[in-house]
């Protein structure tokens, strides 16, 4: 899988994805992530990528030809499933949307900055908008980080354990169930017994049980979301 990234701030992605999985992922050749900056798309003479906006409004805007540069030059060398943009007013990001991201094989995340991009951009270039949350970040590289961390851990071959990620919180609309390890009693504060039975069946039916327990008690939008 390839995760292209146009910013205006390429050194803040540069930490998110030289450590731990994510760094492993790219040394075994499971995921390339490369990063460009925008500036280096612009025509003009101070590579100046924003701009007043139309009408009148406050803040700087990011023009539209460095962005299309960008794209276009990186269609040029192959086809992409989607291009992605960050934007507080997209799709609200959830395990579901990672679960389709990773089944992509190119995919290009253009990460907003300023008070957002030209909309031309938006009608005619961007496949697809997403959101991490009601909130506003000063740029979209946070953004972006989150959603790559989420789809590489995904990849095959990415975690060593693959059913671990099959069984984190929201893979089927259900919290994760609470998890133990060693030691069995610390202070008087025991790990439920049926974890220590060795009887996987009722282990199982437990795990089940504290999910949906869980989930009506920290979550309970999760069970209107499924339907």
């Amino acid at each position: 899988m390839r995760i292209d990234i146009i910013t205006v701030l390429p050194e803040l992605l540069k930490s998110p994805f030289d450590h731990s999985i994510i760094k492993r992922a790219q040394q075994k050749g499971h995921v390339e992530i490369h990063i460009h900056n925008l500036r280096d798309f612009a025509t003009n003479k101070h590579k100046n990528v924003d701009d007043y906006s139309f009408g009148g409004d406050a803040g700087m805007v990011m023009t539209i030809e460095p962005i299309d540069n960008a794209i276009s030059h990186l269609k040029s060398e192959r086809e992409y499933d989607e291009i992605i943009y960050t934007s507080p007013d997209g799709v609200k990001y959830n395990q579901k949307e990672a679960n389709k991201l990773a089944t992509y094989k190119n995919i290009i995340i253009l990460c907003g900055h300023y008070k957002g991009i030209d909309q031309r951009i938006r009608d005619h270039i961007i496949t697809r908008e997403i959101s991490i949350g009601d909130y506003v970040l000063t740029g979209g590289e946070l953004a972006a980080a989150i959603i790559t961390d989420s789809i590489v851990r995904l990849v095959p071959g990415v975690i060593s354990d693959e059913t671990s990620a099959l069984t984190d919180s929201f893979q089927d609309n259900l919290l994760a169930p609470p998890v133990y390890t060693r030691p069995a009693d610390y202070k008087g504060w025991k790990v439920p017994d049926v974890l220590l039975s060795g009887n996987f069946k009722e282990i199982d039916k437990w795990k089940e049980e504290q999910s949906i327990e869980r989930t009506k008690q920290l979550r309970p939008g999760l069970f209107e979301d499924e339907n």
